[in-house]
């Protein structure tokens, strides 16, 4: 049964690390939530290391550019580890061909970025969709519009037999008030229409190899670290952390704080509902990560 706690430090003295998503626990898009900021910078003074896992679509360095203007300043994490980076380097690596039709926003350009740790990476090029030789989703170009539009397109590409690599499996995220949705989304459908869609984000394990990699890298953490992954999503971080094997901590006053009637804590009765539900059984819950 799913544990609620009334702060992080309850339970923090059990773990070496934490695996931390971002958007929903840390920041909410406009700006970083100072409780948890304050949670994660009292961990790093017990002895802890934070590892920010996200399904952000981009490389580290311009994630870590847009945590600092929202706020999160660097004594509050070890390391980041992002679903871009861990698809940019099956991309590298030619897992969709050289040519790709691109799916996203400009910002998302800095998927493209070379990456020098891979061999021999292949030249990739983006191309009309019917020049291309695989999709690479960062997101939709439009985060309000229905993720149906593309249907004509992805009838398109499931015919040629196209493979379409989703940089972010997140399917929504709230920016502050408004929900968008996310490459996910766009993955989902062209799945349900018999395409074959790539993840390399929470909750499939290419990232969290990538988070291990980056945790054993800050030189802090011992030989077998015990991890607790925190997040939002019950279908991303919370799922993942179950198939990892690590203990994990559900932020119900993110993407699910209508269905556990979260205002400062969660409603004992709905959070019990909603993970039946689901089928995933948090090892604890908290309203907001503080």
């Amino acid at each position: 049964m799913t544990r609620i706690i009334q702060s992080f430090s309850d339970i923090s003295g059990e773990y070496d690390a934490a695996f931390v998503d971002l958007w929903g626990c840390m920041h909410n898009g406009l700006r970083a939530f100072p409780a948890a900021v304050a949670a994660m910078q009292g961990f790093r003074d017990r002895g802890g290391v934070v590892v920010l896992v996200t399904n952000a679509p981009r490389p580290r360095g311009p994630v870590e550019k847009q945590i600092e203007r929202l706020g999160i300043p660097t004594d509050a994490w070890d390391a980041i580890a992002t679903s871009g980076d861990s698809a940019r380097a099956a991309m590298y690596e030619g897992m969709v061909g050289q040519k790709v039709w691109f799916i996203g926003e400009d910002h998302d350009q800095a998927f493209f970025t070379p990456l020098h740790l891979i061999d021999s990476p292949v030249e990739i090029t983006q191309v009309p969709l019917d020049q291309a030789q695989g999709i690479v989703c960062c997101g939709p170009f439009d985060p309000f519009a229905d993720p149906d539009v593309y249907r004509p397109q992805f009838e398109i590409a499931q015919a040629r037999g196209l493979k379409l690599l989703c940089a972010n499996p997140d399917i929504v995220v709230d920016r502050g008030e408004s929900r968008e949705w996310c490459a996910g989304a766009l993955a989902a459908l062209y799945s349900e229409m018999g395409g074959e869609s790539l993840y390399f984000g929470k909750p499939h394990p290419p990232i969290y190899d990538l988070a291990r990699r980056r945790l054993t890298a800050t030189g802090k953490a011992p030989a077998s670290p015990r991890i607790i992954a925190i997040g939002d999503g019950i279908r991303t971080d919370i799922l993942g952390a179950i198939d990892e094997g690590i203990d994990s901590l559900f932020i119900t006053g993110g993407l699910a704080a209508a269905e556990t009637r979260t205002e400062t804590q969660p409603e004992p009765e709905a959070l019990a509902a909603y993970v039946a539900a689901e089928r995933l059984e948090p090892t604890y819950a908290i309203g907001f990560l503080r």
